[in-house]
């Protein structure tokens, strides 16, 4: 089946326009968009292959698979937008890349990780969203129910929660901070509409990823 582009797919175009939104008049305090160039997959271990599989993603893509609540990237490649796994749940991670199509990570995942994990395309399954910005941290408060502050989270942090009723699997790539929230598609809308009315009074800007 052919890849085509989530933004175009997303039924997300009327709420995630470009420009500014809300009320506040200065800088705005929260930035989002939808990462629609992102290929992910499912890695599930095989029965007791765990430390094959670790080596083995070692091997051939250079990156320390996480047995935490972590993700990992490549050391020697720190674009955030490369090859990375992260943690998502025992025994299982979200592979993503913005380097490959989703079919092409299928099939190098599957071709590379031989014997040792199964492998389920999800780049048609998630809407991924990336946001920062200085009121960051205080906006997710009004919906996500854990502790944000830089000392019990950070860059490399991975969770899996809910905010309001929609699960969500989010990640902080840096201390600025940012943050991805992958979310299942069919509540992507749902999440997007709680995430600019959560943040209106602090101001935001849509941006392209």
């Amino acid at each position: 089946m052919a890849d085509f582009p989530l933004y175009a797919r997303s039924g997300l175009e009327h709420l995630l326009q470009p420009g500014h939104r809300g009320d506040h008049t200065g800088e705005p305090g929260v930035a989002v968009a939808l990462r629609n160039d992102l290929a992910l997959a499912y890695v599930l271990v095989r029965n007791g292959k765990t430390g094959e599989l670790r080596t083995r993603v070692q091997e051939r893509f250079g990156l320390r698979l996480p047995m935490a609540a972590q993700h990992s990237e490549d050391d020697s490649n720190p674009n955030p937008d490369g090859l990375g796994f992260v943690w998502a749940g025992p025994g299982r991670w979200l592979a993503k890349t913005a380097a490959q199509s989703g079919a092409a990570l299928e099939t190098t995942l599957r071709n590379e990780l031989s014997g040792l994990a199964s492998i389920i395309n999800q780049t048609d399954g998630r809407c991924v969203f990336r946001i920062s910005g200085p009121s960051l941290r205080e906006v997710l408060a009004k919906g996500v129910p854990l502790d944000l502050d830089p000392r019990a989270f950070g860059p490399g942090d991975t969770a899996l929660t809910l905010v309001g009723h929609i699960s969500v699997h989010f990640w902080q790539l840096d201390r600025a901070p940012t943050y991805e929230f992958a979310v299942p598609r069919s509540f992507a809308a749902s999440f997007c509409e709680w995430l600019l009315a959560a943040a209106a009074s602090h101001g935001v800007v849509v941006r392209t990823a």
